[in-house]
């Protein structure tokens, strides 16, 4: 209790508030913005933070990630093109009620299902935050060894791309994790005769390179695309009567959502396609989906914007960041010198429970903004992309060359951004490699850490029951799913055999 009032003064500085505002404001620019969403928003602004303290860092990169997971809502019901990857089955129904005349009918409808979601998930996310504190006293350096494997398991699932090239993709990030000295043996590794790689790759302009340069350059084959927009004089709240009609679907994928969210791996594309498939599944008319059902509307909202407080569970808990945009918050607080963890709950309660109440703060105000602003963030959507990439491209140099005023981490920035539009291109996802360059350190000096504990005796690690666990985690993650499809068609082999 101490700390959520702590935390909550912290969230009084009037300088605090004015960054939430102005990041709430720019993160419904950049979610409306048809190929930016929140994780690009995140990794170029992250350089920006690193001269601010802890709290307005990670509250600016937090506001981001709801306010953009919101408004991709905008585009997605105006110009039938989601300005962010949740927000696509919102344009199933979004679009058509649109094309009908009923566009305010409908972002307000997303207005009030993202607020409501949001706030759901972080209600959840501070009754949650005691439980993890006092689970805190059981971890040390071979629980959290454990822990950052388990996470590691968990690259298979969490990119777009099929499970052997996310694995591949996560192993070259572990890879470039150990790039430099190891800080046990002081051992060069990697380092090729280069002062620059003495200390390893940094993992922020690698992330600026992978979710920023290489999307320019996958951008720039859709220069001459063209969206068709709907009008919309004015944003209306829902009535009554749609209200009795979807509060069912809002409080069920808000539940869905923040589940998914807390999942690593999920994220909130995947928390909303679940979200309105069962809005659908329980609808009394469910023929009306996909022509303008306005429970589609808010069965994809709420889920998607109740993921983002959801995927902070195991971001601050565990140290595993529970989506794309997570990802890039944790590598915030790791350059802030923050451990995540269940420790956090315990050491560093203020800090925690400050940025829960910036997330809480952050779905007010974009409640309030887009019921008074939506149609004019719309016409953000009409920025030509040789426009808007271009600057794009300018921030992300900037970004990269301010975290240490190295032309080296520009270089960096470029080669991984070629690096990752390849990746695109050949079905690679980036995510599960900018994981691994995350976690990999992570692992190594857990590692390290638990080798000094137990005295080398590396077998003592299956003695200590959490760690156990997680052992037990991390290989039904891996094996699991096939071990399951073998048992399946042993059990049914003349389905299997195609008779």
């Amino acid at each position: 209790m101490e700390g959520l009032v702590s935390g909550l003064i912290v969230l009084g500085d009037p300088y605090l508030l004015m960054l939430l505002v102005v990041a709430t404001l720019g993160g419904v620019v950049i979610g409306a913005l048809p190929g930016l969403n929140a994780t690009t928003g995140a990794a170029l602004l992250l350089p920006f933070t690193l001269t601010m303290d802890p709290v307005p860092a990670i509250a600016i990169l937090t506001a981001i990630y709801c306010s953009a997971t919101f408004a991709g809502a905008i585009t997605a019901i105006l110009i039938n093109t989601p300005g962010t990857a949740a927000s696509a089955t919102t344009c199933l129904d979004g679009y058509p009620l649109a094309q009908r005349g009923e566009a305010g009918r409908a972002l307000g409808m997303a207005v009030v299902a993202s607020t409501f979601g949001g706030i759901f998930s972080v209600i959840c996310l501070m009754l949650a935050a005691p439980l993890l504190a006092r689970a805190a006293y059981n971890f040390s350096p071979p629980e959290y060894f454990a822990l950052t494997l388990f996470g590691l398991s968990m690259l298979a699932s969490i990119g777009d791309g099929s499970p052997l090239k996310n694995l591949i993709a996560g192993g070259f990030g572990i890879f470039f994790a150990l790039v430099g000295v190891d800080n046990l043996t002081t051992v060069e590794r990697f380092t090729f005769g280069s002062y620059e790689l003495y200390d390893g790759i940094s993992f922020v302009p690698v992330l600026i390179g992978l979710f920023g340069i290489s999307e320019l350059l996958v951008q720039a084959s859709n220069l001459h695309v063209q969206r068709e927009a709907v009008s919309m004089k004015a944003i209306k709240l829902p009535s009554m009567a749609d209200y009795r009609k979807t509060w069912r679907a809002i409080l069920r994928s808000s539940g869905i959502g923040t589940f998914i969210g807390i999942l690593p791996a999920e994220g909130a594309t995947v928390a909303s396609m679940i979200g309105y498939n069962e809005a659908r599944r329980w609808s009394k008319t469910p023929q009306e989906f996909g022509k303008g059902a306005i429970e589609g509307v808010a069965g994809s909202e709420a889920a998607n914007n109740s993921a983002t407080g959801g995927a902070m569970v195991p971001t601050l808990a565990l140290g595993i960041p529970g989506s794309a945009t997570a990802a890039v918050i944790l590598a915030g607080l790791m350059v802030h010198g923050l451990r995540p963890g269940p420790t956090m709950f315990t050491e560093q309660a203020e800090f925690a429970y400050a940025i829960f109440w910036s997330m809480m703060l952050v779905n007010v105000l974009f409640f309030a903004v887009g019921l008074s602003g939506a149609k004019l963030f719309a016409h953000v959507a009409r920025i030509p992309v040789q426009v808007l990439w271009p600057c794009v491209f300018v921030f992300s140099i900037v970004g990269a060359y301010a975290l240490d005023q190295s032309m080296f981490d520009v270089w960096v920035a470029l080669v991984s951004g070629v690096l990752g539009f390849f990746m695109r291109r050949y079905g690679f996802s980036v995510v599960p490699l900018a994981i691994g360059l995350i976690l990999g350190g992570m692992l190594e000096q857990r590692l390290g850490q638990s080798m000094v504990m137990l005295n080398e005796q590396w077998w003592l690690m299956f003695t200590r029951p959490l760690t156990l666990l997680f052992f037990v985690l991390t290989a039904l993650a891996l094996f699991g799913p096939s071990l399951w499809r073998v048992a399946k068609r042993q059990r049914h082999p003349m389905m299997s055999s195609g008779e």
